[in-house]
């Protein structure tokens, strides 16, 4: 087992990839260095070789499954997880690992938005929707996470192995942040610098379409780990529409005593009938939910009683 490993997922980082690799030996001369290279077309998987990193492949594209490869085939006390674009400075990764190896955290964030983030990226979409998902996170989860899509972070060797991934994009850091919060893992931000690309970089991300499987991927989590609010809110807006549908048919059989509007009767009976079953689903799967979270502990037991012996 490694005390400390650096994964750095790649795809297309030729003009940067090297420097990385530098900067994180520098910075962590113990440290194992990983380059998962995910079907780059131009010299990225050479360029780390050289460098000195222990190259991999990952055929299937997407940052998610990058990541859930390099959790399952690595074992390290410590993991250091940093894209390869030159954004995030290694003199970070120090304190970071520290944070972990003395048991003070099960993940820790690199926090650029506390930093020079916003003064740096020079993409106004990007900045809206950082801002935008950790204001929802926070609101749905009840946290004060203030960087949720930093690419920057650290793991404890708990964290990883019992982390089941689940996003193949760039979703897979909201994962990992609500997956953290609902598991009540050991928490820390971390302020970091930001630096932008360097010229001829390119992002791979596409904020429109990334964006939308982000928020998809949040409204899933919450509905997955909160199911009675998530289905609460569901048979509150079913129930008010039925009574909104179903007093004015009532005021006007009291005053006529006759019901000349049935089809709004039956829509008001079927919305009534729909979110009282809402309301069973959400209870129902929180009581599911409950024990998935029982069951996860005695898993998290099991696998430290394993790294002991």
């Amino acid at each position: 087992m490694d005390e400390i490993a650096v994964l750095i997922p790649c795809y297309n980082e030729s003009k940067t990839v090297e420097k990385v690799i530098k900067d994180f030996k520098k910075a962590l001369p113990n440290a194992v260095i990983y380059v998962y290279n995910n079907n780059s077309t131009d010299n990225t998987a050479e360029l780390a070789k050289k460098a000195g990193a222990i190259v991999r492949h990952e055929y299937r594209q997407g940052k998610g499954n990058v990541i859930r490869s390099m959790f399952r085939e690595i074992d390290a006390k410590c993991y250091i997880m940093v894209d390869g674009d030159d954004t995030y400075p290694a003199e970070y990764a120090g304190q970071m690992a520290e944070e972990i190896l003395n048991g003070k955290a099960d993940m820790v964030i690199g926090d650029r938005l506390s930093s020079t983030y916003y003064q740096v990226n020079k993409r106004p979409m990007h900045n809206m929707g950082n801002r935008m998902v950790c204001a929802v996170i926070n609101f749905l989860f009840r946290s004060h996470i203030r960087d949720i899509m930093t690419g920057y972070r650290a793991f404890s060797w708990e964290f990883v192995k019992s982390f089941p991934v689940l996003s193949k994009g760039f979703e897979i850091e909201t994962e990992m942040s609500i997956h953290t919060l609902d598991k009540n893992f050991r928490l820390t931000e971390i302020p970091v610098e930001y630096r932008d690309r360097p010229e001829g970089s390119m992002s791979k991300l596409n904020t429109i379409r990334d964006g939308m499987r982000v928020l998809k991927t949040i409204v899933a989590l919450f509905k997955d780990y909160k199911p009675l609010i998530f289905f609460g809110i569901l048979s509150f807006l079913f129930i008010t529409a039925s009574i909104g549908l179903f007093l004015p048919v009532l005021f006007e059989y009291f005053r006529i005593h006759v019901v000349p509007r049935f089809p709004t009767l039956i829509v008001s009976g079927f919305l009534m009938v729909s979110g009282l079953l809402l309301l069973s689903c959400g209870v129902i799967l929180d009581v599911v939910s409950k024990r998935h979270r029982q069951l996860f502990e005695l898993y998290l037991n099991l696998l430290r009683q394993k790294r002991e012996n």
